[in-house]
């Protein structure tokens, strides 16, 4: 019999994994067995092609299954290889990443195709330490794609795998933590078996189906009988995390320009959000404003230079738009003008017909169709 009392204290995890040498044998063929008639089919699940993983992965870092699923199938379907990928255009990789948000992931992935296709022949690199090195691969990444397509043995420590062993062990040190870190990393290590590329599948399953951030679901969990947190009652405080910083709260208004069936489009550039994507002619405030007070400022005043009367057709409701560190207030204003005036010389003028072309926020998006109901 297996004990449960696996806690983390003054041992360190590796040692407490360790502790009875039966232990990782009973986890790995426990989380295999189950995973083995639990697994959900997936497409990526289908294919050892280092490249299909990584696109996966990306994905899936950002948004869960159900909705990345479509994603993935658009994008490989548009570039099914590096070779693809790498010779397609930002604005184009852009365009299909629309509406998942984090875009810098995108372009990581389009630099890196680049990179394998200038420096491996369009192939993906066979070592960890290569992969590892790619842009916009990380540990986890890495770990992920050298297991599932090459079989190496290297453990996987995603979010769902910090709170299956957060939970099992107890993990009292915070996870987003430099020492939590390390004995995540440990006990992930001390766990994995030499059949790396199912366990690490089998454990990011079992976090996803079973040991959910709420309401786990123990009893159909494999190794409740050797879950800590469980044996206590105490799953929900489990992963430990530190206390979360204060959000920073802006105030965006956008201008959906109308002229002879043209509008004006900006790129935002980098060291802010969104960078690359296209958006409407924007003034940020440092609170919120009526139309009137916004229509006073000099920076509405500059955008509207030479176009004679400024007619504002339609108003937006505030969007509340959540990112991880930010929470975007929004509204967006439909508005005809007499004359182009200077609009050319400091924007992108676009056929309204052709927007869809540009990626662009998915709130610039949402604003657009509130805007374009009432053209």
């Amino acid at each position: 019999m297996v004990e449960s009392a696996y806690v983390c204290s003054i041992q360190s995890v590796k040692e407490i994994c360790m502790a009875d040498e039966n232990y990782h044998l009973f986890v790995s063929e426990r989380l295999i067995a189950w995973y083995e008639a639990n697994k959900r089919d997936l497409p990526w699940r289908h294919s050892s092609d280092p490249y299909i993983i990584w696109i996966s992965e990306i994905i899936l870092q950002q948004t869960r299954v159900a909705q990345g699923l479509d994603y993935f199938r658009r994008f490989v379907r548009r570039f099914p290889d590096i070779s693809s990928l790498a010779a397609a255009s930002e604005d184009e990789v852009l365009r299909y990443w629309q509406g998942l948000g984090y875009y810098s992931r995108a372009r990581n992935l389009h630099a890196a195709a680049k990179y394998m296709a200038e420096h491996y022949g369009g192939e993906f690199p066979r070592s960890y330490e290569e992969v590892r090195a790619l842009k916009g691969i990380g540990d986890y990444t890495a770990a992920a794609i050298v297991s599932f397509a090459y079989g190496m043995r290297y453990a996987v420590v995603d979010g769902n795998v910090y709170r299956v062993l957060g939970r099992l062990l107890a993990i009292d040190v915070p996870m987003d933590t430099a020492e939590g870190k390390k004995q995540f990393a440990a006990a992930a290590e001390s766990l994995l078996p030499e059949e790396a590329g199912v366990y690490n599948q089998a454990i990011m399953e079992l976090g996803a189906l079973v040991c959910t951030p709420r309401n786990p679901s123990c009893e159909v969990c494999p190794l409740s009988e050797v879950c800590s947190a469980f044996a206590r009652h105490e799953t929900q405080l489990y992963p430990v995390r530190q206390k979360k910083g204060k959000s920073r709260t802006r105030y965006f208004h956008y201008f959906y320009i109308l002229y002879n069936g043209m509008t004006w489009l900006h790129r935002r550039a980098e060291g802010d959000i969104w960078q690359g994507l296209y958006e409407f002619p924007l003034v940020e405030t440092e609170s919120a404003c009526d139309a009137d007070e916004l229509l006073r400022r000099e920076e509405v005043a500059r955008i509207f230079e030479g176009c004679g009367r400024v007619h504002i057709r339609k108003r937006t409701p505030e969007l509340r738009h959540v990112l991880s560190h930010q929470v975007l207030l929004a509204t967006g204003y439909l508005v005809e003008v007499d004359s182009e005036g200077g609009l050319s010389t400091r924007y992108r003028p676009v056929a309204v017909g052709e927007l869809d072309d540009f990626a662009a926020p998915v709130l610039l998006r949402k604003l657009g169709a509130i805007l374009s109901d009432s053209r």
